[in-house]
């Protein structure tokens, strides 16, 4: 809070390989209603780290969708932006001695790990490993022949300490650099430092990441650089659904529903194609909470939301089918509505008396029991259809007003 001068500046790092659900609203209710309530601000940043499963589509809906949200970043980056920065982070990285080329295969790497036994290549000299990893930049290498590992801890009973990727090689092009680069930092390698470039105050992230504070910390602490204060909170997870990325993906390539927009997905375009409106997302985030417990929400609790912000902004109106007017005021009763009723109404759901509009003229409905039967006493009840709604109203009014005595009209 001091380098920030006192400012909360917190982030929402999305990476554009899918369409957001409503997962992603609670860490936007999270990052971003954390900013707001602390006067701080909030990043829009993209880890767009994997060239191969990101595409413009995928940028384009997220800015669209924090935006319908009711979220306004404060900045909008890409960790893209920051590559040549990176690229200099990692061959600092190799000069201290805390980064090497490696040559094993994704399977030798597993295999290694679980045996315990550092890479062949670990102790590899600085200076020939700044020149196969310049060549990696270069295109000497072909993909999956090279990657730059950080040399952290193998021995470590913390599996993200096993001298994790910084650096691996893809021949893809990307939405944002384009081709200029063929090697790519790995999330490990940027999250972190993306938090110190840009001075986030508080990285926030759900508990699945937490196993990686570890070497989320290392790599700041080798680099001499600013450090985030780092904490995790439990996962959405909603009954009877799936919110994974991967698993939706799957859903949607497979052809198994119709689009990330299809209404049986909880994805937030799918929510706001079935009528879901925002606010009741961000009440439905509120009202659970964070915790660091895990569990797993009943569906009924998003649907409760629902409909309590329909019920209260959802205009309703009531009509007579085959209305008969009635004309002669001596021989029948004429409903007057009660301008006290309706006052009362109006203050109960906070609307201005200006907003209704009341017809005087009676009309019944021929299978109304009300029809040539002379009545001395009328229970009226009072609600919106005796009115012409010009603004979205609340729910029907229950109160029930009583009608005495009949009018004698006689204009």
């Amino acid at each position: 809070l001091k380098r920030t001068e006192g400012k909360v500046v917190t982030r929402f790092p999305p990476e554009p390989n899918g369409y957001l659900h409503i997962g992603h609203a609670k860490a936007m209710f999270v990052d971003f209603g954390m900013a707001k309530q602390y006067g701080g601000h909030c990043y829009l940043r993209f880890d767009d780290t994997n060239p191969e499963a990101e595409k413009q589509e995928y940028i384009d809906h997220i800015q669209e969708i924090v935006a319908w949200m009711g979220w306004t970043p404060w900045k909008i980056t890409y960790a893209s932006k920051y590559f040549d920065l990176l690229h200099n982070y990692a061959i600092q990285l190799i000069k201290v001695g805390k980064a090497y080329v490696c040559h094993q295969s994704k399977a030798e790497i597993e295999e290694y790990r679980e045996k315990g036994l550092p890479s062949p290549w670990r102790e590899r000299s600085v200076q020939e490993n700044l020149k196969i990893f310049d060549d990696m930049r270069k295109g000497l290498y072909k993909e999956g022949e090279a990657i730059l590992r950080m040399k952290m801890d193998y021995k470590n009973e913390n599996p993200n300490m096993w001298d994790s990727v910084a650096y691996r090689i893809k021949y893809v092009e990307h939405p944002m650099a384009g081709d200029k680069w063929c090697i790519y930092p790995s999330y490990d390698f940027t999250h972190c430092l993306c938090d110190a470039i840009e001075d986030i105050t508080h990285s926030l992230c759900t508990l699945e990441f937490e196993s990686r504070r570890a070497s989320y910390y290392w790599l700041l602490d080798v680099l001499d650089t600013y450090k985030p204060v780092v904490w995790e909170y439990s996962r959405l997870n909603i009954t009877n659904t799936v919110l994974s990325k991967r698993k939706l993906n799957k859903l949607v390539t497979d052809n198994h529903v119709h689009g990330w927009d299809d209404p049986r997905l909880l994805t937030l375009a799918g929510l706001r194609r079935r009528g879901v409106a925002p606010e009741s997302i961000n009440a439905f985030c509120r009202e659970i909470g964070i915790t660091r417990n895990a569990n797993v929400i009943p569906y009924h609790k998003l649907e409760h939301h629902v409909r309590a912000y329909l019920d209260a902004s959802s205009p309703r109106t009531l009509a007579v089918l085959r209305p008969l007017r009635v004309s002669d005021i001596r021989r029948n009763i004429i409903f007057m509505v009660l301008l006290c009723g309706l006052e009362l109404w109006a203050l109960h759901h906070k609307v201005s008396r200006g907003n209704c509009c009341v017809c005087f003229l009676c009309f019944l409905s021929p299978a109304s029991h009300l029809a040539g039967r002379p009545v001395g006493k009328v229970n009226l009840s009072l609600a919106q259809p005796l009115t012409r709604p010009r603004t979205s109203f609340g729910p029907y009014c229950s109160m029930e007003h009583q009608c005495a005595g009949v009018l004698d009209a006689r204009s």
